[in-house]
C-alpha cells in the first residue's frame, strides 16, 4: 500500500480524493489544510507521496525540498490547458505534473513507488525535464566532476569520498535539490589536501588520475576543452578569512571572459560582506541575488526575469549583485539559489560567483529543524560549481589561513580547486616569493601546483576608485595577464588561438 498525503485547494480537494480512492493500492494517509499541516505530516514520517495542487497557498521551492528531503514524492496538479500553473510547478521542481482530471491510471502509475519519479516516467507531457550534466571533455589529467565519479578513495587517500545522504526523490536530508540520478549524486566527494607529515597521503596534493607529464604547462583540474560548453559553467571564487582579493580575482575573471567575447554572469554569493556592485560602481538597494531567490522560491524565476535582475554592465558581462546587509542573509536560501544556478547555465556560457569565506555547516543547528543555515549560500555554490578557484594571499598569516581553510575546504562538497597566491612580493616573504611559498603550501598542503598573481596595488586601487573592472582601468596590468591566464585555464573556449608566451605573472609551480 502506499499512503498519499495531499494538500489541495478547496476547489479540488473533495475531486481528487474521491480519484485517489478509487487508485488500488493507495490510501489517502491524510488531507492537510494548508502547507503547515503538509510539512508536519511529512516531518512525522507519514506519508509516501505528496499530491498537491498548482492553487495550494504556501507552496514554494523550499516546501517541494523539505518534501523530497523526507523521500517523499511530489506530484503537482492543475488545470488541464493552463500553461501558467504547469509552468509554475516545473519552476518549484516538481518533477511529475497530472492534470486535475487524470484518469485513475494515470494517478496509479504516478503514485507507484516501483516507477521512477523524472522527466517521462509516467507518460505525461507535465513531467519537469531533468538538467544533463554535460560530460567532461577535459584532458586526461584533469579528474572527474565530483557528482559523477563511479568510485571512491580508499580511506586516507588523497580525494577520499564524501557522501550526501541522497533521498530517493533526489534531495539530500538537508533539502537541496539534486537533480539527475541520485545513485550517482550519492558518490560526490570532496579532495582532502594532504601534506607530507601524512603517510597515508601517497602522492600529495595529487588528484586520481593526474599525470605530472601533464601539467609541466599549468593546467590544472579544469575543463581544457576548446569546444563551448553547451551549457554553461560554474566557476566559485573561494577564500578564507582574511581578505585575500577574492572578489578582485573574481571580478577579474569574469571582465577577462566576457572581454574574449563570451556570455559571463558574475554572481555575488558573499552573505558576509559582499561588495561587488560597489567594486563595479553599480547601486545596490535592491540586491539581484535576494530578488532572484525570492522569484525562484514563488515559482516565477525564468530566463527573462533572471536576466532582467542581471543587468549588463559590460559587453557580455552581467551582475547579479550582492546583499547590502549580512543580516539579510536568510533571504538566500540553498533551495532557491541552486534554481538560480542552474537557470544561469542557460542563460550564459559562464557563471563566476563570489562565495563568502565561511564553511561553517551549523550541523547542531540543522540536525532535527528546518532551519536556515547561516552559510548555505557559500556551500550551495560550492557543491553547484564546476571548478573552484580557491585564493589566498601572500604574507605569513594569509598563507596559514589559506592552508587551514584549503583543509576545511576539502570536507565539504566540491571539486579539487585551481589553488592560486595573490598580491604575491618579495617584501612579504622575502626573495624569490613563489619558490617559497610554493614550498609551503607542497609540505603543508600537499598541493603540487600553485599560481601566482603578483601585486599591483596602484592599478587595483585605480580600478576600485573608478568603480571598474581591472580589464577596463589598467588593461596592461600585470594582474590582468596572471587572471587572463587563470581565464584560459577555467573557460579553455575562449583562450587565445595563438601560442603566447606565458606571462611572468601566473605560473603555475610543479614539484616533481
Amino acid at each position: 500500500m502506499t499512503d498519499v498525503i495531499t494538500g489541495l485547494g478547496p476547489r479540488w480537494e473533495a475531486q481528487v480524493a474521491t480519484s485517489l480512492e478509487r487508485v488500488p493500492g493507495v490510501t489517502i494517509a491524510r488531507r492537510c489544510a494548508d502547507v503547515a499541516e503538509l510539512l508536519s505530516v511529512a516531518e512525522a514520517g507519514v506519508g509516501q507521496v505528496a499530491v498537491v495542487s498548482h492553487d495550494l497557498r504556501g507552496l514554494d521551492l523550499d516546501v517541494v525540498a523539505r518534501l523530497r528531503a523526507k523521500a517523499i514524492r511530489v506530484i503537482g496538479l492543475h488545470p488541464a490547458d493552463d500553461e501558467p500553473a504547469q509552468k509554475r510547478l516545473r519552476q518549484l521542481s516538481v518533477r511529475t505534473l497530472l492534470p486535475l482530471d487524470a484518469a485513475v491510471g494515470d494517478l496509479a502509475d504516478a503514485c507507484d513507488p516501483g516507477v521512477p519519479d523524472g522527466p517521462g516516467a509516467h507518460g505525461t507531457d507535465g513531467v519537469l525535464p531533468a538538467p544533463e550534466t554535460p560530460a567532461p571533455s577535459g584532458p586526461r589529467h584533469a579528474p572527474e566532476p565530483p557528482r559523477r565519479q563511479a568510485q571512491q578513495g580508499q580511506p586516507g587517500e588523497p580525494g577520499q569520498a564524501l557522501r550526501r545522504d541522497i533521498g530517493p526523490s533526489g534531495v539530500d536530508q538537508a533539502g537541496h535539490i539534486v537533480d539527475g540520478d541520485p545513485d550517482l549524486d550519492a558518490e560526490w566527494t570532496g579532495w582532502r589536501p594532504r601534506g607530507d607529515d601524512d603517510p597515508l597521503a601517497g602522492s600529495p596534493g595529487r588528484a586520481h588520475g593526474t599525470d605530472p607529464a601533464d601539467q609541466a604547462d599549468g593546467a590544472g583540474p579544469a575543463d581544457r576543452s576548446d569546444a563551448v560548453p553547451e551549457r554553461g559553467r560554474i566557476v566559485a571564487v573561494w577564500g578564507p578569512t582574511g581578505a585575500p582579493g577574492r572578489t578582485t580575482v573574481a571580478t577579474t575573471l569574469a571582465a577577462e571572459v566576457a572581454s574574449r567575447g563570451a556570455e559571463v554572469l558574475l554572481v555575488d554569493a558573499d552573505t558576509y560582506g559582499g561588495c561587488i556592485a560597489q567594486a563595479l560602481g553599480l547601486l545596490d538597494e535592491a540586491p539581484g541575488i535576494a530578488a532572484a531567490c525570492r522569484a525562484a522560491e514563488q515559482g516565477t524565476l525564468d530566463l527573462p526575469a533572471l536576466a532582467g535582475l542581471a543587468p549588463q554592465v559590460l559587453p557580455g558581462l552581467r551582475v547579479l549583485t550582492g546583499l547590502p546587509k549580512a543580516e539579510r542573509w536568510p533571504e538566500v536560501r540553498a533551495a532557491a539559489l541552486e534554481r538560480v544556478l542552474e537557470l544561469s547555465r542557460s542563460l550564459v556560457s559562464l557563471v563566476v560567483v563570489d562565495c563568502g569565506f565561511c564553511l561553517e555547516d551549523d550541523e547542531e543547528l540543522s540536525y532535527d529543524t528546518a532551519a536556515p543555515r547561516r552559510n548555505e549560500a557559500t556551500l550551495t555554490s560550492l557543491a553547484a560549481a564546476d571548478t573552484v578557484v580557491a585564493v589566498g594571499g601572500a604574507d605569513p598569516v594569509a598563507l596559514q589561513r589559506f592552508v587551514r581553510g584549503l583543509q576545511e575546504l576539502g570536507t565539504v562538497p566540491s571539486p579539487q580547486p585551481l589553488p592560486v597566491v595573490n598580491r604575491v612580493r618579495s617584501a612579504s616573504v622575502g626573495s624569490r616569493p613563489e619558490a617559497r611559498i610554493a614550498a609551503s603550501l607542497h609540505r603543508f598542503a600537499g598541493l603540487e601546483q600553485v599560481r601566482f598573481v603578483p601585486d599591483d596595488p596602484a592599478a587595483v586601487d585605480a580600478a576600485v576608485l573608478a568603480g571598474r573592472s581591472l580589464v577596463e582601468q589598467a588593461p596592461e596590468s600585470p594582474v590582468r595577464s596572471a587572471v587572463g591566464d587563470l581565464a584560459s585555464v577555467v573557460a579553455p573556449w575562449t583562450a587565445p588561438t595563438a601560442r603566447r608566451r606565458r606571462p611572468r605573472g601566473l605560473r603555475a609551480l610543479s614539484r616533481r
